[in-house]
C-alpha cells in the first residue's frame, strides 16, 4: 500500500502507511508486560489527536524528540480495541529543512475555527458600549494591556476551547450572549456582568501554558487560576483613580463564584444576580462547546466525562456504522477522558 503524505489525522483509516509532521502532545517511556521498553505518545495536528507506540523493535525508540516538540514520522495505522492508533517506524524533530516537504506549525496547533480578528473586532464592539466610566475604562485597559495574550491562548486544557484562540472565543461568545441575558433581564446589571464575563477566566493567562504546551505553569498548580484572576482584577481596578469600592468588591465575587460552586473550585458560590448570570452563561458556553467539538467527529450515544453523561450527537455524516465509530472513538482524545473544570 502506498504511503498517504500529510494527510490529516482525522482522515487517518486503519490500515493506512501514514507520513508526515506532527505535534507530540504528549511522550511517557514505560515497559511492556516482558520488560521491554516502549514509548506511549499523542499526536497532534489541527484536526485530531490520536495515540501512537513506538515498540522495542522500531527504529524510533530511542529518537530525541521530546513532548510538545514538532516532528516527522512515519507509521501504520491500526485499530486495537475499537481505538485507532500509529504504530511509529521512523519519529525525528522536525526541521527548517523540512519545510519543503510540507512541515508548517500552524496546521499542526489546533485553533479556533474561527477568524481572530473578526473575534477580536466583535469584543471590542461589546465592550465599547459600556456606561459607567471607571467600568468602561476598566474595561478598555484590560484590554489593552492583556489583549494580544487573549486573542492567542487557549481556555483550557482539554476539556473545551482547548486551542489556540480558545480564550478569546469563549470570552467573546459568553460576552453576546451576557449582553442578551442582561437585554432580557433588567435587573441585571449589565456593565458588571460584561467586566465579570472578561475577567472570570483572565488568570487562565498564568495558569496555563500558551500553545502548543499547553500545561499547567507552577502558579497554575499552586494558586489556579480563579485567584489569579482576582489578582489581575485588583491590579487594573488600582491604576483607575476613585474606582468605586463596591463595584470591585462585586466584580471580586464574579471571578471568585464564577465555576459555581465550592467542589468545583469557587472559594464562594454565586451571592449575586449577577454572579448567578456569569455561572450559568459560563457553564452553557462551555458545555455546548464540548459537545459541538464531540459531534464533529462522532455520532450516537456517547459519554462526555466533562458533562458526566451519555449524550446523543447525531448521526456521524458519511458513515457506516461500527466501522466510523470506532474510528472516532481513538481519534478524539481531546473531548473524551478528562475531569476538568470550566
Amino acid at each position: 500500500m502506498p504511503t498517504r503524505q500529510n494527510i490529516p489525522i482525522a482522515e487517518w483509516l486503519p490500515g493506512d502507511s501514514v507520513a508526515g509532521f506532527a505535534l507530540v502532545s504528549r511522550k511517557e517511556r514505560r515497559q511492556d508486560r516482558n520488560a521491554r521498553d516502549y514509548v506511549d505518545l499523542e499526536l497532534t495536528d489541527n484536526t485530531a489527536t490520536i495515540f501512537a507506540k513506538i515498540w522495542a523493535d522500531s527504529p524510533a525508540i530511542d529518537a530525541d524528540f521530546d513532548a510538545h516538540d514538532f516532528v516527522a514520522f512515519r507509521g501504520l495505522v491500526k485499530s486495537f480495541r475499537d481505538q485507532v492508533q500509529l504504530s511509529v517506524d521512523q519519529c525525528r524533530r522536525a526541521g527548517d529543512e523540512d519545510r519543503e516537504r510540507g512541515f508548517d506549525e500552524a496546521k499542526l496547533i489546533p485553533s479556533t475555527p474561527e477568524d481572530p480578528e473578526d473575534l477580536w473586532r466583535r469584543l471590542e464592539s461589546v465592550y465599547q458600549t459600556l456606561g459607567e466610566p471607571h467600568l468602561a475604562r476598566l474595561a478598555r485597559e484590560t484590554l489593552a494591556t492583556h489583549g494580544q495574550a487573549l486573542k492567542e491562548h487557549p481556555a483550557a486544557k482539554t476539556i473545551h476551547h482547548a486551542y489556540r484562540g480558545g480564550l478569546l472565543e469563549h470570552v467573546v461568545s459568553m460576552a453576546e450572549l451576557a449582553s442578551a441575558v442582561a437585554g432580557h433581564y433588567p435587573e441585571l446589571d449589565r456593565d458588571l456582568l460584561l467586566l465579570g464575563v472578561l475577567f472570570h477566566d483572565l488568570g487562565k493567562l498564568l495558569e496555563i501554558g500558551a500553545m502548543p504546551a499547553n500545561d499547567y505553569t507552577d502558579v497554575g498548580q499552586l494558586v489556579g487560576h480563579v485567584a489569579i484572576g482576582r489578582d489581575l482584577l485588583r491590579e487594573r481596578c488600582s491604576e483607575i483613580p476613585e474606582f468605586p469600592e463596591a463595584s470591585r468588591l462585586h466584580l471580586e465575587h464574579l471571578v471568585l463564584s464564577h465555576q459555581g460552586r465550592l467542589e468545583y473550585g469557587s472559594p464562594v458560590e454565586p451571592r449575586t444576580a449577577e454572579a448567578v448570570a456569569l455561572h450559568m452563561i459560563d457553564n452553557l458556553d462551555a458545555k455546548l462547546a464540548q459537545l459541538r467539538q464531540a459531534s464533529l467527529r462522532q455520532s450516537g450515544f456517547r459519554y462526555l466525562r466533562g458533562l458526566g453523561r451519555y449524550m446523543y450527537l447525531g448521526s456521524f455524516e458519511g458513515g457506516d456504522g461500527a466501522s466510523d465509530e470506532s474510528m472516532v472513538e481513538g481519534v478524539l482524545q481531546l473531548e473524551l477522558g478528562a475531569t476538568e473544570k470550566s
